[in-house]
């Protein structure tokens, strides 16, 4: 299956449904705290990731995630490792601006963002988790891209499967990926065609059977 396709696949469903799949395999089931900073928004990507660190004595570096970004591409959400720090920034405008301009999908970050409207206005999706004026500049640095991170707890690697709605985030290891998104794709089908019998009047406690929304047979 193409990268393509597959990303194709997983944009048809929802953070819940691909939560459900990854609990059927024993999988982290995702987080929820990581939100749309403006408006309605859904996100389906490959992870570029990025670490951030305080920032110590020495000489200026490269804006963080600047060097993710140039590295990503339209298949890509930028997956941002700030330790859930809530005190300063971590993502903004200009960066909004530039991952906008390479076709970038969006951001997961564990943090806080600021520019919000500018995200806003480019039509860019921010996920995280609120938002903060206090600047980056000499309070953060770039630890690592392209490496392994944790977000609230997940571990996300370059390359896996990142979804992001209204309800949470869910990371999707890459191997994985094609089993994952055949599963919530049935579990998609089953819960519609409950909600179809719930609408034509069928008895809620009888269509929504346990285990007929985990797909199992039921016994008499």
């Amino acid at each position: 299956m193409s990268n393509s396709s597959l990303l194709d696949r997983f944009a048809e469903l929802d953070s819940a449904a691909v939560s459900d799949a990854l609990d059927q395999l024993g999988l982290p089931a995702g987080v929820g705290g990581i939100r749309p900073v403006w408006g309605p928004a859904a996100v389906v990507g490959f992870a570029v990731t990025v670490e951030l660190e305080p920032r110590a004595d020495g000489p200026a570096d490269a804006h963080i995630a600047t060097t993710a970004i140039e590295t990503a591409d339209d298949q890509s959400v930028i997956v941002v490792d700030n330790q859930g720090r809530t005190d300063v920034s971590c993502w903004g405008g200009i960066l909004s601006l530039g991952a906008a301009q390479r076709g970038v999908r969006g951001v997961v970050a564990d943090g806080v963002c600021r520019d919000v409207a500018e995200a806003r206005e480019l039509g860019f999706p921010v996920f995280s988790r609120g938002a903060i004026p206090a600047t980056a500049r000499g309070r953060l640095r770039q630890r690592s891209t392209g490496e392994s991170v944790e977000v609230a707890g997940l571990t996300v690697e370059p390359g896996d499967v990142v979804v992001a709605d209204e309800t949470g985030l869910v990371v999707v290891p890459r191997e994985r990926a094609a089993e994952v998104a055949g599963i919530a794709t049935g579990i998609v089908a089953r819960e519609r065609a409950i909600a179809d019998e719930v609408r034509a009047g069928a008895r809620l406690s009888h269509a929504m059977h346990d285990a007929r929304l985990a797909g199992e047979k039921e016994t008499a």
